[in-house]
């Protein structure tokens, strides 16, 4: 039996599947499974290739993304899936709509429906069929290959330095050694959560289960592009016993609120007195990504300190390991998800390796371990 992940592909489009297919057959690890014209010729040869993992468009004739999602559902087919769509913008409602019909992520193509530019989105869409399928082989006892890390080379230009720049350091060559001095417990004002690929699917996870009444704020980086986190937060609402929104500069915190980064948009806290509220910034890329963990994280240290619980879960790369490694040095409670409930062991590994993680925790285990904290508290 082969190691590598199998890849279903479903694009109306005869030049998308064959750009896709290159994608995937010059990417070690992975393996065309089949491809299919629509969702209804994709459903006909699941039970004869039995894919690892599904990447997806929405709009087709005959039978599009959506209904082949909930005909998936209907016959219980727990292959994940992946969308890689030119919906954009206007079709954020419909991408989060596949995400609750139990899509596990989702891709922009970067313009038009058979624009040769899709290969400006490989980097991410191979990160992710690595991700998704390997943790789906695993759950059914498949040998995988190690995933590959995939490293844009440059920043965006057009952008002005500032300060955000000077907080994409390298991680350090070895583990930081632990504060010389245990942590005394301390009030915890706020919740930091930095998250990426296997986000969707975990944040529900951890917000279904939280409780209304939970005395704390939480802000979220989700590596997510522009036009979909405020359909996001929206969807996240729906299901989290707290308000979830898409954050505004200048926007407050209190008990009961979440607020989620915005995309291409880094999230910073803020304090005045015993006020906390964040800023929304424009910024260069950190660690790849805009908006960053580490952002997020190092102004979590400087205006909360011990008083902060910082929580870094599934994601490739290592966004958010030395800001979280801050917060553990200032007194901070420190969490890491652990690697076989993460769909990509990258960003929480390095945290671990860091020794910037006090806990290391499964995805099901993050939100009773918040509700036990605060009721001790």
């Amino acid at each position: 039996m082969s190691d590598e992940v199998s890849v279903l592909i479903v694009d109306d489009s005869a030049l998308m599947r064959n750009l896709i297919g290159h994608m995937v057959s010059d990417t070690p690890g992975l393996v065309i499974a089949e491809k299919a014209m629509n969702g209804k010729f994709a459903l006909d040869k699941i039970p004869r290739v039995n894919p690892d993992v599904i990447v997806l468009d929405l709009e087709m004739p005959e039978m599009n993304g959506i209904e082949f999602l909930k005909e998936r559902e209907k016959r219980g087919i727990k292959i994940p899936v992946v969308i890689l769509s030119s919906i954009a913008r206007r079709g954020a409602e419909i991408t989060m709509e596949a995400l609750s019909l139990g899509a596990s992520d989702f891709i922009q193509k970067p313009s038009g429906s058979e624009s040769e530019d899709i290969h400006l989105v490989k980097n991410v869409l191979v990160e992710k069929l690595l991700g998704y399928g390997g943790s789906y082989r695993k759950t059914q006892g498949k040998k995988v290959l190690a995933p590959t890390e995939y490293q844009p080379k440059t920043a965006p230009a057009g952008q002005n330095h500032d300060l955000l720049t000077r907080m994409s350091s390298p991680p350090p060559t070895e583990p930081a050694k632990p504060p010389a001095q245990l942590r005394k417990p301390a009030k915890t004002d706020i919740i930091a959560i930095g998250i990426s690929t296997g986000g969707p699917d975990a944040l529900r996870v951890v917000f279904s289960q939280l409780d209304a009444d939970l005395k704390v704020p939480i802000v979220v980086v989700q590596h997510m592009p522009p036009g979909f986190t405020n359909e996001f937060a929206k969807s996240l609402d729906r299901i989290c016993p707290l308000e979830v929104k898409e954050a505004e500069d200048g926007d407050k915190l209190y008990h009961g609120r979440v607020l989620i980064a915005q995309g291409n948009k880094h999230l910073l806290l803020k304090r005045t007195g015993k006020e906390y509220s964040v800023e929304v910034k424009d910024g260069l890329l950190v660690n790849r990504h805009c908006p960053s963990v580490d952002v997020l994280f190092r102004s979590a240290a400087r205006y909360a300190g011990k008083n902060a619980m910082g929580i870094l879960l599934t994601g490739m790369g290592a966004d958010g390991a030395n800001g979280l490694l801050e917060l553990k040095e200032t007194g901070a409670i420190t969490i890491a998800q652990d690697q076989q409930s993460s769909v990509v062991f990258g960003m929480p590994k390095e945290a671990i390796r860091l020794g910037a993680a006090e806990k290391v925790l499964g995805i099901t285990e993050i939100a009773p371990f918040i509700i036990d904290k605060f009721n001790r508290h």
